[in-house]
């Protein structure tokens, strides 16, 4: 929760057009109160309108819960809040109505048709406010490892040259919180603390803008331990396994179809099945739908490392296996093994064993990324895609630690509504 506030405060904009309250109000206002007045009158009796209760419990949840949902979403680095407006709007009423269903509610279509519209209406206006209005601006101060902040893109660095708490209207200041500062810099810090002024340490701050973890240290991550959110990686499993029982009779067809495709398309087996590196460090069989030509396996530990890495353009790649890797539905099949246990929809993605063993020797930390269940997307994937040599590698190990440390449901959720944009335009794909 405070890693998920700082995100906010940090990447979004502490102004008052960015304001919760005012949002709240403002799409509750126009969002839910409106279309009942439009539709009942302002001074009816609304007892004589059986619609009217759950109308209003539908629109309000589904506007709050929306609201709610795209701000935490927003306060994730390379998010931009008005990109997911209506997918979360969309959700959130998609469910009211559902739940309606369900329980046999009457409620009035008309009332919950414009509450949508005029809430994801004042959603996208605030949200064109506010990235206007937004101005990331710190105030840095000297000494230390400040220096590697320049090469962030998105943000205004204002060196500080006298010890005083900066003037002005959302003051952020940034400090190597870990380099011994002059006792000057160290009570302008303090007081500025006591003034409300965020101050933030420039590791934080690089975490924040690039969405990128780079461990030094073992003892770091927002829960003070080496293990992630451990009541969210339980729940986590059970919405894996109900996932699966909701997508697999929907998906069967679309297997059925994809396999006989690779059948007609190049000889060989439907399957691709490898060994990986998995949960707390154990191998498992993964299984996928083949997109390259048979191989041979080879002997020699370097070569099977390098046929293990598939490179742009590659020859070994099916014409039908292009199309599969391009949108992703080559990893279909390994609903099989988030249903064993050994994978889950969203985490870092499962390495070959060679790869794996390779990078463990080369990268620091590199087994930590072991501490959750791989999967089929990831932060990684969605904000980088294929990787293939060593320095890319360690960039993805990156985005791989900044999900074990906000191991959550709403980073979640942004990786999922991204794999979807991921699957349209083939974004990374090998």
């Amino acid at each position: 929760m405070l890693m998920q506030r700082n995100l906010s405060s940090l990447v979004g904009n502490a102004r008052w057009i960015s304001s919760l309250r005012l949002q709240l109000f403002v799409e509750i206002l126009l969002g839910v109160l409106l279309p009942l007045v439009a539709r009942y009158g302002l001074h009816s009796n609304y007892d004589h309108h059986p619609s009217a209760p759950a109308s209003f419990v539908l629109s309000f949840f589904s506007v709050v819960s929306a609201t709610l949902l795209s701000r935490r979403i927003g306060g994730f680095p390379g998010t931009r809040t008005f990109i997911y407006v209506l997918p979360t709007f969309s959700m959130s009423f998609g469910l009211a109505i559902v739940t309606a269903i369900i329980l046999h509610l009457d409620y009035n279509r008309t009332v919950l048709v414009a509450s949508f519209t005029l809430s994801v209406a004042v959603a996208y206006a605030l949200a064109y406010l506010s990235a206007r209005r937004a101005v990331r601006r710190f105030h840095v101060v000297p000494g230390g490892r400040t220096g590697f902040l320049e090469d962030i893109e998105g943000a205004e660095w204002l060196p500080l040259t006298q010890p005083a708490v900066p003037v002005g209207r959302d003051v952020m200041i940034v400090a190597d919180l870990h380099h011994d500062l002059e006792s000057p810099w160290e009570r302008m810090l303090a007081q500025a603390a006591i003034n409300g002024v965020p101050v933030y340490h420039v590791k934080q701050v690089r975490e924040l803008l690039t969405g990128r973890v780079q461990i030094e240290h073992l003892s770091e991550n927002s829960f003070g331990s080496l293990l992630p959110n451990l009541a969210y990686r339980k729940l986590k499993r059970l919405i894996d396994l109900a996932a699966c029982l909701v997508v697999l009779p929907a998906l069967a067809i679309a297997m059925t179809m994809i396999a006989l495709a690779i059948r007609l398309d190049s000889p060989g087996p439907v399957f691709f099945r490898q060994q990986r590196m998995g949960y707390r460090g154990r191998s498992f069989t993964m299984i996928k739908f083949r997109t390259m030509r048979p191989r041979n396996d080879e002997a020699d530990q370097d070569a099977r490392r390098k046929s293990a890495i598939t490179r742009a353009d590659d020859d070994r790649i099916t014409r039908i296996g292009r199309f599969l890797r391009r949108t992703r539905l080559d990893e279909l099949p390994q609903i099989l093994n988030i249903l064993a246990g050994d994978m889950s929809w969203i985490g870092p993605r499962p390495e070959a064993m060679d790869l794996s063993t390779w990078y463990e020797a080369e990268i620091p930390f590199y087994s930590y990324r072991h501490i959750v269940r791989p999967g089929i997307t990831g932060w990684a994937q969605v904000n980088q895609g294929h990787v293939a040599d060593l320095a890319e590698i360690n960039m993805k190990l990156q985005y791989d630690f900044f999900y074990v440390k906000n191991f959550s449901a709403w980073l979640d959720v942004l990786i999922t509504m991204r794999t979807v944009v991921v699957m349209l335009n083939g974004f990374g794909s090998k």
